[in-house]
C-alpha cells in the first residue's frame, strides 16, 4: 500500500489541515510553530510502531475549543492509500465484489478505533424484479413436477412449494431477506429430495442463482469486516524521528550481552545492535573469539566492518572523505573517525565529533538497520526537521540520500532552503497557521513571506546555479558588465567576428566587493574560473587577494585595460570600451526627463566615463544609476546596433574577448586544478 493523501482534524493546533498530497518523498515546509510537528504526530497515531492507542483529549484536542466538543468518535486523521496489483487480488479473494477497488481510506477517532472505506466497492446486487422473476420460474416448475406424483408426495411437495413462495417473498432489508431465503431454499431442496423429483438443468439454475445471491448477501457483512481487518493489517507502520538516535562511541560488549539476556537493553544498546547489523558484526561471536584468544580473527572482522561502513559514509557524506575504524580492546568496541586527507590523520572517537556528523552517522546506521529487514522495512518515515545540525551542503546530500537510498515513503518537515527539493517542487507542501483557522496545509506553494522564504531562497539559489554557473566561468563585477559583454559578444558572433567562447558562462558577482566570494564559491566546486576586472586600484587589490588566497592563478585574472592597444589607460571600466560619445548619448536619452532644462557637462579630467557621468549628474542633483543607460543600450543593440558599436568599439571588444578566450583554452588544455 502506498499513501496518497492524508488529512488531520481536531488535533492540537489543527482544526482541519485540508487534504495533503503525498509522494515518495514529501516536504512539509513552514516556519517555526506553524504546526508541522503536529501533522506528523497525528499521522503517526494512525498506526505507530509502538502500538495503536487511544488519544488523550486533554492533551491533544485543540485548546482554544471547549473540551465538551471532543468525544471518542471525534475524527483525528483520515488517509487515502493505493493498493498494489497483488494486494488487489488478495482483497478480491476475501471480498469478491471488491474486484474494482484500487484505493482505500483509513482513519481514526480519539478512541482506540479505526475506520476503513473501500473506494469504488461494487454494490450488492439486490433487485426486486430479479428475485421475483426467479421465484416465478421456480414455483410453476416445481408445482408441475408435483402434479405428476402420487399421494402423499404430491400434497407434501405442493405444500412445500407454497411455503417456499411465502418465505422467500421480497423484503427491502437485504440481510433479513437473505436469511429467510436461505431457509426457504433449503426447505425446497429437502422437499424435492424427499419427493424424489429432479428438475431440469435450466429449472435448477434459477434455484442456484437465488442460493448464490442469498449466500453472498448473508456472508457479506463478515466478508466486509474481514476485508477491513486485512486492509488495516497491510497498512505500513509510521516511524517518527525528531532527534538523532543515541549511538555511543564506546561500547562494552559484555555488558550489552548481559542486558540482552535480561531483556533490559537501553535505547543506546539497541542502537549499538543496529550498528553491528549494518557493519556485519555479531557481538556474541566477538566475545567468543575474545575468550578463545583468537585476536587476529577478531580484528579481521573489525577491519572488514570498518571498510564496509567507511565505503557507505564516503558515498553519503560529501562534506569531506572520512574514515571509520572499529577498534576492539578486550570487552570494548570503540568507533573512531578520521580524516585521511588531513595533514595529520588524527582519529577522534564518535562521541567527540561534531553534532552534525553524529546526527548523520546515527541516522544512517539506525535507519539502514531498520529498513533492511528491521522494524522500518515497510514503514513510512516521518522525519521532523532532519539534518537540522548539518551544514547547508550536507543537507543537500541528506535530501539526495532520502530520495535515492530508501524504498520507504518519507514525509519530513523543514524550514531550510537546502532541504527543499527544487527539482521536484510538486512534492512540497506549505504549512501555515492563523488564529482563525489554526494549522492548514496547501499542496501549492502559498503562504506569508515567512513561510515561503525557504522556498524563495531555494529557487533563487537554484536559478543562480543554472543561469550563471557552468563548467567554465568568467566572473565579472556587476550586472551591467554582464549585460554589455553579453550583448556585444552575441553581436560580434552574428557578424562572424571574435566573440566570447561558446562554452564560457558569464557570472556577475553582484559588485566588485563580492568578486572574491564568488570565485571562492566556484573554485570550491572544481570549476574553471577566469575573472575580468576593471582597471583601478581596488580591482588590483582584489586580484592580489585572489592570488594570495590561492583561489585562482594570476594569469586567470584579466583587466579591462588589456583591450586598449598599444597604450592602456591607468583606469578603465567596461563602459570605457564603448565610444565615449555613444555612452554620453545613452545617458542623455535615459535621463532626458531629469535633464530637461539643465546642461550636462562632463569633466574630461576624470578618467572613467561612468565616473565622469556620475560626477556631472551629481552636480545637477541627480542620482546616477548605471543600469539606466545600460538597459537603453540593450534595446538599441536589438533595433539599431550600428548606433552603439563603432569600429573602435568592435576592435576593443574583440581584443579583450580574444585575450579571455586564449586564457580559457590554455587553462582547459593544462587541465589543472582551478587554483594552485
Amino acid at each position: 500500500m502506498q499513501l496518497q493523501e492524508f488529512r488531520v482534524k481536531n488535533f492540537r493546533s489543527i482544526n482541519d489541515s485540508g487534504p495533503i498530497g503525498v509522494s515518495q518523498v514529501t516536504a512539509l515546509l513552514g516556519r517555526n510553530e506553524s504546526g508541522k510537528s503536529n501533522l506528523l504526530l497525528a499521522l503517526k497515531s494512525l498506526n505507530p510502531a509502538q502500538g495503536f492507542e487511544e488519544l488523550k483529549p486533554i492533551k491533544d484536542f485543540p485548546r482554544d475549543r471547549r473540551l465538551e466538543e471532543c468525544n471518542g468518535e471525534t475524527e483525528v486523521v483520515s488517509t487515502l492509500w493505493k493498493l498494489t496489483e497483488k494486494e488487489k487480488r488478495e482483497l478480491t479473494e476475501i471480498l469478491p465484489r471488491a474486484k474494482d477497488v484500487t484505493m482505500v481510506r483509513i482513519g481514526r477517532y480519539y478512541e482506540k478505533q479505526r475506520w476503513v472505506v473501500l473506494e469504488g466497492l461494487e454494490p450488492l446486487t439486490f433487485d426486486r424484479n430479479t428475485i421475483q422473476g426467479g421465484i416465478r420460474k421456480i414455483v410453476p416448475a416445481v408445482k408441475a413436477s408435483a402434479a405428476q406424483l402420487e399421494e402423499p408426495h404430491k400434497s407434501q411437495l405442493e405444500e412445500a412449494t407454497t411455503q417456499f413462495e411465502k418465505n422467500i417473498s421480497f423484503t427491502t432489508d437485504q440481510i433479513t431477506w437473505s436469511k429467510k431465503a436461505i431457509s426457504a431454499l433449503e426447505g425446497l431442496r429437502i422437499a424435492l429430495v424427499t419427493a424424489k423429483v429432479e428438475l431440469s438443468e435450466n429449472q435448477d439454475k434459477h434455484i442456484i442463482s437465488l442460493e448464490e445471491l442469498a449466500d453472498s448477501i448473508s456472508g457479506d457483512k463478515e466478508a466486509q469486516q474481514e476485508a477491513r481487518e486485512w486492509v488495516v493489517s497491510r497498512m505500513p507502520k509510521f516511524i517518527y524521528l525528531d532527534e538523532y538516535p543515541e549511538l555511543n562511541g564506546h561500547q562494552n560488549i559484555a555488558d550489552y550481552l548481559s542486558k540482552k539476556g535480561n531483556s533490559s537493553l537501553t535505547p543506546a544498546d539497541q542502537n549499538f545492535e543496529k550498528l553491528c547489523k549494518v557493519a556485519g558484526l555479531q557481538p556474541s561471536d566477538l566475545q567468543d573469539l575474545f575468550r578463545r584468544n583468537e585476536h587476529e580473527k577478531r580484528n579481521q572482522l573489525a577491519n572488514r566492518a570498518s571498510a564496509l561502513v567507511t565505503k557507505e559514509i564516503k558515498r553519503l557524506w560529501k562534506d569531506r572523505p572520512l574514515k571509520v575504524r572499529f577498534n576492539l580492546d578486550a570487552d570494548h568496541l570503540s568507533t573512531f573517525i578520521s580524516d585521511p586527507n588531513a595533514t595529520f590523520d588524527v582519529e577522534v572517537n564518535l562521541n567527540e565529533r561534531s553534532r552534525g556528523f553524529k546526527w548523520f552517522f546515527s541516522f544512517y546506521i539506525t535507519f539502514s538497520a531498520d529498513t533492511d529487514g528491521g522494524e522500518a522495512a515497510n514503514a513510512i518515515l516521518l522525519l521532523d526537521e532532519p539534518g537540522l545540525y548539518l551544514h547547508a551542503k550536507s543537507q543537500s546530500d541528506l535530501l539526495r540520500h532520502l530520495e535515492t537510498d530508501f524504498q520507504n515513503q518519507v514525509i519530513y518537515t523543514t524550514h531550510s532552503p537546502f532541504m527543499v527539493p527544487t527539482h521536484k517542487l510538486d512534492s512540497v507542501r506549505t504549512v501555515n497557521i492563523t488564529e482563525e483557522t489554526g494549522t492548514t496545509v496547501s499542496n501549492d506553494p502559498t503562504g506569508d513571506t515567512h513561510t515561503l522564504f525557504p522556498l524563495q531562497a531555494a529557487l533563487g539559489y537554484d536559478l543562480a546555479q543554472s543561469l550563471f554557473i557552468g563548467p567554465n566561468n568568467l566572473v565579472v563585477e556587476g550586472v551591467t558588465d554582464y549585460w554589455i559583454i553579453s550583448a556585444i559578444s552575441e553581436y560580434l558572433g552574428d557578424l562572424g567576428r571574435i566573440s566570447l567562447h561558446k562554452g564560457l558562462t558569464l557570472t556577475p558577482a553582484g559588485g566588485a566587493q563580492k568578486v572574491t566570494y564568488m570565485v571562492a564559491l566556484l573554485t570550491s566546486e572544481r570549476l574553471n574560473v577566469l575573472v575580468l576586472l576593471d582597471e583601478e586600484k581596488d580591482a588590483k587589490n582584489t586580484k592580489n587577494e585572489l592570488v594570495k588566497a590561492k583561489l585562482i592563478r594570476e594569469k586567470n585574472v584579466i583587466f579591462v585595460s588589456e583591450a586598449f592597444n598599444p597604450t592602456p589607460p591607468n583606469e578603465a571600466d567596461i563602459e570605457d570600451l564603448l565610444d565615449p560619445a555613444v555612452y554620453e548619448s545613452l545617458v542623455r536619452e535615459s535621463y532626458a526627463k531629469e535633464l530637461q532644462g539643465k546642461t550636462l557637462k562632463l569633466n574630461g579630467n576624470i578618467p572613467r566615463i561612468a565616473k565622469r557621468t556620475e560626477a556631472a549628474l551629481q552636480d545637477l542633483g541627480i542620482t546616477f544609476y548605471k543600469t539606466r543607460p545600460t538597459r537603453l543600450l540593450l534595446n538599441k543593440m536589438v533595433s539599431e546596433p550600428d548606433t552603439i558599436v563603432t569600429d573602435d568599439t568592435l576592435q576593443r571588444f574583440e581584443t579583450i574577448f580574444n585575450a579571455i578566450n586564449r586564457q580559457l583554452e590554455s587553462h582547459i588544455t593544462r587541465d589543472d586544478e582551478p587554483f594552485y
